[in-house]
């Protein structure tokens, strides 16, 4: 007996179509027939079952529906493969190919009629009309990588978007006409600039001017379709210029400012290149309908931006738009060769779901150049695509021939669409070429000859666009010429006109979030700030802090924290690092302040100090003890990151760039984990206000202290960021009491500007019985930026400044040799130096005959090299560990020996 007859009866395009929904899901399908087309694909072109004498096989016309399903499958899966999306190279080969045969299928299968074709929504048709249907949508100038995606709904919502226009857009001769328009202003633009600046380095946009209209197109859809009211973009310099222009209008006047080289009429600031600046605008299209457009300023460190523009739009999603990210839309633009090569870019890809971190979805395009500086894309990358990064987080990929302008709008719309949708990343390949080289000075034919002799004889988009327009009369001739002229006519004019100013100005980046702040020299930075907080307000967070909610069970580790809590508020009246810390944000929660701190495990802290989080034993629900203060007006968010340093430090950056009331922290897990993220201090937190205007409050916690842990997490390299300081850039410091780092967070808040703080943060003091104040030093004290020692200055003869633990470390030998000549002044503040301060210390001591700078770090290393240039008050020697490669031995035995004969040469007197 045949077990499979009633595949005679059944309906073939029926099987098709379940076969297809087993292909994309196969837990969707119907057990039995799971079963049976896994047994398909077993066998791949037979499944046979014998049952002793009887052999049964799938009917021949069910099994042909079966072939043509797995052709259309694999059009789905690999079509992106073999499009016509370079402009300028021949595709590369690749195997197996879509030809019938591959399929089990023949030539002459073309005229035959199947049921498939309704998996496509054609009906019953031919094999020819299948095949041709899938190369439009799947191989002609969009590539689309979607099959490996886990979510049917999205698999459905690609399938049935794609063959509704099968992948070709029908615009009106309007929409036409405007895309012409924005294109034509791009490439002229471009050719402008390549006349009037010969040479001058500007990155352009030229083989992939098609940009300019896509962005257009998808910026009107996302304020008019969506209701979208604000737009961050982060990009890096090729084609920024063009972007500034033509998407973001810049005046045209002071960008050719820019190119003259002429002086910033600020003295205060040195500024930036043209091609880093950012700018916001307002935009309202013809409905009424406005969007906030945020191009964020950037360095040449390509990918960097990106995570700042994340971390900008987190907060405007958190504070601004209550939490709905449909209301603002991140857009990052890349250079294939970054993209690629960056490791953040893979940081940022992983951040994109993260509840600290997720923005709604970023829409990704990447202006690929297919060469990168000089280095062909063959050596640029092992991956198939710049994009693969992608399918790390399952995100569609739409592959664009930049010299199709309507492909590259169309696949910019159904981007955002996808993004809006389903609130996920996307990303857009625009596969195009660079004309010039790495900028207009350079000669790619050095390097790319034969790419090089086919550009130069390749049509730019313009070219292409207005013969097609010409070619199905949606235009005239004489409309080229106009908006030519018009646009042209306008650069001239604006050109002429730039030529009367005496300056350039950089404007200052979201102005409007910065309003009330302004930027303060550092005389100002050295000025007290009250920052002092009722005792009974200190104690009302106290209790909060050390007391366990109703109808919630805390393990009994967690418990005894909160005893301990209550313990030093409430009886010894000795409060700890992690006390004072907590007391800190919660003081400023009820001013109205919140709090953002993220980093590797920053709810715990990684020495175990802060539990900011506590997880209830029974539900694991998380648990912020200071957001259940009822007298509190804001609201603190700590997230562990995940583990990256370069890319959650940027976003960190960005979101306190975008909220200046936010007290926004970065912790590293350990000090020395910061070098990870060097390229974030070097370019924004040291240099960012004197770039480009923007100020940050961006707290930075490195962890640091010489306990013998090796070369590895004991120093956090005090060194670089000493020589990052300069004229009122930032604040760096390295607090020895609970009460100072209080006051110092608090200060950060309290000022009515804002700069970024570094501080060095301790580990073995965290539970030293000597770090600890009063509540009473909390509520009534300030920042001290110098501590000066409680000794008879009569009988000192010799000064040691110092910093840090290593304050503890001498403070203990003098109690031991029972010295009392020798003053240990504590510098808290490192950048700025209080000089007047310092003095006022050094005046009340009248018989000093030395001055000594006393650091655990080796001689090349921490602050000695900084004291050195910068003290200037009075000749300073140093008493160190010799200049060593590595900041501490590996051996705990060499390390406390070397640590020892330090602390023994501060009180050596032959010394």
């Amino acid at each position: 007996m045949d077990k499979f007859s009633f595949l005679n009866a059944a309906h073939t395009g029926f099987i098709a179509d379940l076969y297809d929904q087993y292909l994309i899901h196969p837990d969707s399908v119907e057990p039995s027939w799971r079963s049976f087309f896994q047994g398909y694909d077993l066998a791949n072109e037979n499944y046979s079952l014998k049952d002793e004498e009887v052999s049964i096989e799938i009917p021949q016309e069910v099994k042909k529906e079966f072939l043509v399903a797995d052709l259309i499958n694999g059009y789905r899966t690999r079509g992106h493969l073999f499009t016509k999306t370079n402009p300028v190279r021949d595709r590369r080969q690749y195997q197996p190919t879509l030809d019938l045969e591959t399929f089990g299928l023949s030539k002459e299968d073309l005229n035959s009629y199947f049921s498939a074709g309704e998996i496509l929504g054609l009906g019953k048709v031919t094999l020819s009309q299948i095949i041709e249907h899938l190369k439009t949508i799947y191989c002609d100038s969009i590539g689309v990588e979607y099959m490996y995606m886990r979510n049917p709904e999205k698999l459905k919502w690609w399938q049935n978007r794609l063959n509704e226009n099968d992948n070709h857009p029908k615009y009106s001769t309007d929409a036409k006409k405007y895309i012409l328009t924005k294109l034509n202003q791009a490439v002229t633009f471009e050719s402008f600039l390549q006349t009037k600046y010969v040479g001058q380095k500007r990155f352009s946009l030229e083989g992939g001017e098609t940009l300019i209209p896509g962005i257009s197109v998808m910026l009107r859809d996302a304020a008019e379709l969506y209701g979208v009211k604000e737009c961050v973009l982060g990009m890096a310099h090729r084609g920024r210029l063009n972007t500034l222009v033509n998407i973001f209008k810049k005046p045209v006047r002071d960008l050719f400012s820019e190119f003259e080289g002429k002086d910033f009429e600020d003295e205060d600031i040195d500024g930036d290149v043209k091609y880093h600046l950012g700018l916001t605008l307002s935009k309202t299209y013809r409905d009424g309908n406005e969007i906030k457009m945020n191009l964020v300023p950037n360095p040449s460190h390509l990918e960097t931006v990106a995570a700042v523009a994340e971390g900008i739009t987190r907060a405007k999603i958190d504070r601004k738009y209550d939490g709905d990210s449909s209301k603002i839309l991140p857009i990052v633009i890349h250079g294939d060769a970054a993209i690629a090569g960056q490791g953040i870019a893979y940081e940022i890809v992983q951040m994109a779901k993260l509840n600290g971190y997720k923005t709604g979805g970023t829409i990704h395009i990447v202006v690929n150049n297919q060469i990168g500086f000089t280095t062909n894309y063959l050596d640029a990358r092992s991956s198939t695509y710049c994009t693969d990064v992608a399918k790390v987080t399952l995100s569609p990929v739409l592959h664009v021939n930049a010299d199709d302008t309507e492909a590259v709008c169309h696949a910019m719309q159904m981007a955002l669409e996808f993004r809006m949708k389903f609130e996920t990343d996307i990303f857009i390949d625009l596969l195009g070429y660079r004309k010039y080289g790495h900028n207009e000075g350079d000669e790619p034919r050095f390097t790319q000859p034969k790419l090089y002799k086919a550009i130069s004889k390749h049509k730019n988009p313009k070219e292409i666009y207005a013969a097609k327009l010409l070619e199905e009369q949606s235009i005239s001739a004489s409309f080229v010429d106009e908006i030519t002229e018009e646009f042209k006519g306008m650069l001239e004019t604006e050109f002429d006109n730039s030529k009367k100013d005496k300056n350039s100005k950089v404007e200052e980046f979201m102005e409007s979030t910065w309003e009330g702040f302004e930027r303060q020299d550092q005389e100002e930075m050295l000025k007290t700030v009250d920052t002092k907080y009722t005792e009974d307000g200190l104690n009302n967070i106290a209790k909060v802090v050390s007391t366990v909610p109703e109808n919630v069970k805390f393990v009994r580790k967690a418990e005894r924290i909160l005893q301990g809590r209550a313990k030093m508020a409430f009886e010894t009246n000795q409060l700890d690092w992690g006390m004072a810390e907590n007391l800190a944000y919660g003081s400023l929660m009820e001013e109205g302040f919140n709090v953002r701190i993220s980093g590797q495990d920053v709810e715990r802290g990684t020495f175990s100090h802060r539990h900011a989080i506590l997880r209830d034993e029974v539900t694991e629900e998380r648990i912020n003890l200071l957001n259940l203060n009822p007298k509190s007006k804001g609201q603190m968010t700590i997230y562990n990151s995940l583990l990256s340093e370069y890319a959650v430090l940027g976003f960190d950056y960005g979101y306190a760039m975008a909220n200046p009331n936010t007290l926004t922290i970065w912790e590293a897990q350990f000090g020395d984990f910061s070098n990870g993220a060097q390229i974030m201090f070097d370019q924004y937190i040291s240099a960012a206000e004197d770039k480009w205007k923007a100020q940050n409050g961006i707290v930075v916690l490195l962890p640091h202290g010489y306990e013998g842990q090796g070369s590895e997490h004991s120093s956090a390299r005090i060194e670089r960021y000493l020589q990052l300081c300069a004229e009122d850039n930032m604040s760096v410091a390295n607090c020895t009491t609970p009460a100072n780092f209080f006051h110092l967070l608090r200060r950060q808040m309290k000022r009515d500007y804002r700069k970024p703080l570094i501080v060095f943060t301790p580990k073995s003091l965290l539970r030293h019985p000597k770090v600890v104040n009063s509540i009473q030093e909390l509520a009534t004290g300030e920042f001290q930026e110098v501590i000066d020692d409680t000794l008879n200055p009569k009988n000192v003869k010799k000064m040691v400044f110092c910093m840090g633990k290593f304050y503890y470390d001498l403070l203990e030998e003098r109690e031991n040799l029972n010295r009392e000549d020798i003053a240990l002044v504590r510098i808290e503040q490192l950048f700025p130096l209080h000089k007047e301060k310092i003095q006022a210390v050094i005046d009340r001591y009248p018989n000093i005959e030395e001055y000594i700078w006393a650091q655990e770090e080796p001689r090349n290393m921490g602050a000695w090299s900084y004291m050195l240039q910068r003290f200037e008050l009075v000749k300073l020697t140093v008493r160190s560990r010799k200049y060593y490669a590595v900041p501490a031995a590996g051996s705990s035995t060499r390390f406390k020996k070397r640590h020892k004969a330090v602390i023994d040469s501060v009180f050596n007197d032959s010394e």
